[in-house]
């Protein structure tokens, strides 16, 4: 069986040239983005993650773990330049923000 490869994580936005070069996004969270139109990392910023997990929800039929708010959280303040950080050091601002979602 061969050994999957997992993509590189880009270092930085710039680096970023596919969804799953983002930290934080794996294959399934790459195919929810491009399922709400996003393809390609540079179309994240000036995007509102919360609008993003509303639409991923509202294509799905489905309402997601929040956990996948704070990744899209993640994922677009990267994109706007900030540093790597694993999703769970946006929980506490998604709570603040929005609540229960």
């Amino acid at each position: 069986m061969a050994a999957l490869i997992k993509s590189p994580k880009a270092a930085s936005a710039a680096e970023c040239r596919t969804l799953e070069q983002l930290p934080n996004i794996g294959p399934s969270l790459a195919a929810d983005l491009r399922l709400i139109g996003i393809q390609h990392p540079s179309e994240l910023r000036g995007k509102d993650a919360f609008a993003l997990y509303r639409q991923l929800c509202a294509a799905t039929g489905q309402r997601h773990d929040p956990c996948v708010l704070d990744t899209f959280m993640a994922a677009t303040d990267f994109m706007r330049g900030a540093q790597a950080a694993p999703w769970w050091h946006y929980t506490p601002q998604r709570k603040a923000q929005f609540g229960q979602v």
